[in-house]
């Protein structure tokens, strides 16, 4: 019969104990030993994080989460934008609109209406001219008026 030290296998006994123990058992407990050293590698390798560990990982996620106020305060953001986009001109708004929103060319939003990419370009780039001061308007609490 294979005798073992009780420490070996239960590091937290304070008896330095030998037992004699059928070999299957043995068998099991060395087997057991294995998985566990080789489950340490792999967390130390793989680096798994976890709610329980306590290596402060979780806190920095939370930290880079917008917080409500942050939210709320992007949806105004948004919705200034959107107003200020809303009062340019219908050209401008549709082709600001394709070009940055639905992603197109200019020379795609051209050949749709049939101009001059120039023209579009133009209308694009007055747009943009535009934005700040129609944005800083609805942000003050002005209103917009679209002028559709």
């Amino acid at each position: 019969m294979p005798i073992i030290k009780i420490q070996e296998f239960y590091p937290f006994s304070t008896d330095n104990e030998s037992v004699d123990v059928s070999e299957a058992v043995e068998a099991e407990l060395l087997a057991d030993k294995r998985y566990h050293k080789s489950h340490e590698q792999r967390m130390r390798r793989n680096k798994v994080y976890s709610l329980d560990a306590g290596d402060g990982i979780e806190t920095a996620a939370i930290r880079h989460a917008p917080s409500p106020e942050d939210i709320v305060v992007q949806m105004e953001r948004d919705y200034h934008l959107h107003a200020a986009i809303k009062s340019l001109p219908e050209k401008q708004e549709r082709r600001i609109k394709a070009h940055y929103l639905l992603g197109m060319k200019q020379r795609e939003i051209a050949e749709s209406e049939g101009v001059s990419t120039g023209s579009v370009s133009t209308s694009v780039q007055g747009g943009l001219r535009s934005l700040p001061k129609l944005y800083q308007k609805i942000e003050n609490g002005g209103y917009f008026v679209h002028s559709k």
